[in-house]
């Protein structure tokens, strides 16, 4: 029997965060697999902020959108404008976005690979080693067998690596986002702007989270997500669709997934294996955004990999999940807050809504959003936030 090829490292998955370490993995000279299934989109809004643009070298052919602002609906549709002074945020097809972030780890030395990870194992001498399927040019499903001194798992919010690995990760909760990508209508025809993000808050429409509607030029996400079980998310997205004048634009694709609400407490195995993206839990609360966080997440996945092969102290695995929370978990805890508890009932979403018509939210979200940090420069601006979100919370501000 031919003995399985052995690669230093093994990316599962083949996302922004699994790409993004495969190509820093394989810049640095190491071989690196990349095993990804065909035809995996994920759903997606698909909005990156320049800072994600700049700091992993996205060309500026792959933004299909330039969103200028942002408009937040209320239960009773109270609408706020939130204008982006002097910026902008871009938007990305997903399909063409991942592609090209798969592409780039090729052009960098990793191999490709077309297949559904299926068991972990370790080989006789203790060397991890992955069985996945892939189907040959007859189209006939093949179990293919490879080793690996480095695994990361990086294949989405409900990870076979992940399950089989480490523990705890079979417990990550997350809500279910469906979206339903359509041509986007004429300027003008209906109330719809090519340039804005419309966020809807009406619990009809997601009980527990929010819905959109993303231009991406040509085509537009509508999307809604939630984790309350039974809840239709197609029958949402569809009265979404109605209530805006577009149930009669053709339906491109649809497309759903889970999207974790908290990162992992853990995410390696203390030996070999580290999570990332989806898989470690890093999408944003409150927003749901992930492609910035799983990209950053994936480079120090990748960092922590390369001392891992470097030293063979499998302590330095840890690292990622320590550089990561260090940087975003203040982010992250604030927006938990958020989500649990603006998004509970519609009173409370209304009030909400009524919080960001307050420039000064407005500036400090934006300079947060752009930053990926929280922003300290305007101490003044917190405070008076700070006691406007108490008013909200006690009812002495009206949602108004």
């Amino acid at each position: 029997m031919m003995q399985a090829r052995t690669f230093d490292v093994a990316v599962v998955g083949g996302g922004p965060a699994g790409a993004t370490a495969a190509n820093d993995l394989a810049r640095r000279g190491y071989q690196v697999l990349l095993l990804d299934r065909a035809g995996r989109i994920k759903p997606c809004g698909g909005a990156v902020p320049p800072r994600l643009i700049a700091e992993f070298e996205i060309p500026d052919g792959l933004l299909v959108a330039r969103i200028s602002s942002a408009r937040m609906v209320s239960p009773t549709d109270r609408q706020v404008d939130m204008p982006i002074d002097g910026g902008f945020v871009g938007m990305v097809d997903r399909d063409v976005f991942d592609e090209w972030l798969r592409e780039r780890a090729a052009r960098s030395g990793a191999e490709r690979r077309t297949g559904t990870f299926k068991q972990f194992q370790r080989d006789h001498d203790g060397m991890a080693t992955l069985v996945y399927e892939s189907r040959d040019a007859n189209g006939v499903v093949q179990p293919i067998t490879i080793r690996a001194r480095a695994v990361i798992g990086a294949d989405g919010a409900l990870s076979a690596i992940g399950r089989q690995c480490i523990p705890g990760a079979d417990g990550i909760r997350y809500v279910f986002a469906y979206h339903e990508i359509v041509r986007s209508p004429e300027q003008g025809r209906i109330p719809f702007d090519g340039t804005r993000c419309d966020v809807i808050y009406r619990g009809k429409l997601s009980p527990d989270f929010y819905s959109w509607i993303f231009p991406h030029g040509a085509t537009t996400s509508i999307g809604t997500g939630s984790a309350c079980k039974g809840f239709s998310l197609r029958g949402s997205v569809s009265e979404l669709r109605q209530t805006l004048g577009l149930d009669q634009a053709p339906t491109v694709r649809r497309e759903g997934a889970p999207i974790p609400l908290e990162p992992l407490k853990r995410w390696d195995n203390g030996r070999d294996v580290l999570l990332a993206g989806d898989a470690a839990g890093v999408v944003a609360p409150a927003s749901g955004e992930g492609i910035y966080y799983a990209m950053a997440c994936g480079r120090f996945v990748a960092d922590a990999v390369h001392q891992f092969l470097l030293t063979g102290d499998a302590r330095e695995l840890k690292r990622a999940r320590k550089r990561f929370m260090r940087l975003h978990g203040g982010v992250f805890w604030i927006l938990g807050l958020m989500q649990r508890y603006w998004y509970t009932n519609d009173s409370r979403r209304e009030r909400f809504v009524a919080i960001c018509r307050d420039r000064d939210v407005q500036q400090l979200t934006w300079d947060a959003y752009m930053n990926k940090a929280l922003v300290r420069a305007r101490p003044l601006s917190h405070v008076r936030i700070f006691f406007k979100n108490i008013a909200h919370l006690t009812g002495l501000a009206r949602a108004t």
